[in-house]
């Protein structure tokens, strides 16, 4: 199948990240076999999700080192988004194609799937590997879980392209996040009676607002990076819900926080900074009104940010390929940090924008997985 063949086919398989993830990556393993490859896979806990790994041998049979293209396969919901076609089947209107996943991140995949064949006729004096991950979009779960299987097969690779939607322009830098959960533990009582109670909603309140303050400085204070479109960490809440009647002193709160880190900044300092006002502070006031109050912390994610060095042979290659050699920084996160973290140079290009990722007909350009089919066929070239 050609790239649009692949897109279709990808696209055509819910991967939203609540569901199992093994209908595409089965379909793409398949293919593989078929051409010769062995591809392996890495599952979840439960074996509903699996990442897929492949490595496309050089002219000598070699499989170390190389260059791994990296895309993952879940996507967001379409609950609630007023599409104005079918979000699993994909659909042409002038040179745009869509569908969910179409620009974040299958259209990358399937360019790269499609491209098996040519890869593989090339005369490469190195490999190439196919990396595929779940639940990318919830936390980036499955790419660990895949690194840990390559450490454990002695599987060496020299760099890594990470295909998210950037326009087909090079990124070399973004942000970490970390989410997290805080449950405040307060006693019930009657409204009537106030002072027999301890309001954990009040409570969260407070320290939300302490929260608030800490992005309030790093927007004032910094430190700043103005290479980012967003040039300094941010830090916010959008989730509570707390209490049980209007009439009723809340006993329980319940929030979420997530903060995007520069990576100047240690996600480590921030939550250490966070637990002391609740330690120094809010637990104080809670327990001199009830001296059973708590306030519990999970962590719900941690994704690390990406700064991939200028002098790594894989960020020289794809500024040359792209002939871009504007230093990009985003604010989103992706697996790169990962891969970096894993000791694998790491850079973000792929085909699509951002700005059309988790939106209602999301597409991708025909001229975008044009421009991309071209840049891996050259990436491969520069393999001989």
């Amino acid at each position: 199948m050609n790239t649009l063949e692949w897109l279709g086919t990808l696209t055509a398989i819910d991967t939203t990240s609540r569901l199992s993830n093994l209908g595409l990556i089965e379909t793409v393993r398949d293919d593989l076999q078929r051409q010769g490859l062995q591809p392996w896979l890495s599952t979840n806990a439960e074996g509903t999700k699996a990442n897929l790994f492949c490595t496309l041998p050089d002219q000598a049979g070699g499989t170390q080192g190389g260059i791994a293209l990296s895309g993952h396969t879940d996507t967001v919901p379409v609950d609630g988004q007023p599409w104005t076609s079918d979000p699993f089947r994909l659909t042409e209107r002038e040179g745009r194609l869509y569908a969910r996943g179409a620009c974040d991140m299958k259209g990358f995949i399937a360019t790269a799937v499609a491209m098996v064949p040519e890869f593989l006729a090339m005369p490469r004096a190195k490999p190439m590997h196919l990396a595929l991950s779940y639940d990318e979009e919830v936390a980036c779960i499955g790419a660990p879980v895949m690194l840990s299987g390559l450490r454990e097969r002695g599987i060496r690779v020299d760099g890594c392209v990470v295909g998210e939607p950037t326009s087909m322009k090079p990124v070399v830098a973004h942000k970490g996040l970390n989410a997290w959960r805080c449950r405040v533990h307060g006693k019930a009582a009657h409204s009537s009676l106030t002072p027999r109670g301890c309001n954990a909603v009040e409570h969260a309140a407070r320290l939300i607002c302490a929260i608030r303050d800490l992005a309030e400085a790093w927007r004032a204070e910094g430190p700043f990076d103005e290479a980012y479109d967003v040039p300094y960490s941010t830090i916010t809440t959008n989730m509570i819900q707390g209490g049980i009647a209007m009439n009723t002193i809340a006993d329980a709160c319940e929030f979420t926080y997530e903060f995007r880190n520069l990576p100047v900044l240690s996600p480590a300092e921030v939550q250490a900074r966070i637990s002391a006002y609740i330690q120094g502070e809010l637990l104080p006031r809670m327990r001199s009104e009830f001296p059973g109050a708590s306030v519990e912390l999970e962590n719900l994610a941690t994704a690390p940010g990406l700064d991939a060095s200028e002098q790594a042979a894989v960020t020289q290659l794809v500024r040359a390929l792209t002939a871009d050699s504007s230093v990009r920084k985003v604010a989103y996160g992706t697996e790169a940090g990962l891969f970096q973290g894993a000791g694998i140079p790491t850079v973000v290009c792929g085909p699509g924008s951002i700005e059309q990722a988790h939106k209602p007909d999301e597409f991708v350009e025909a001229d975008q997985l044009a421009q991309c089919e071209r840049f891996l066929r050259q990436l491969a070239h520069s393999l001989a």
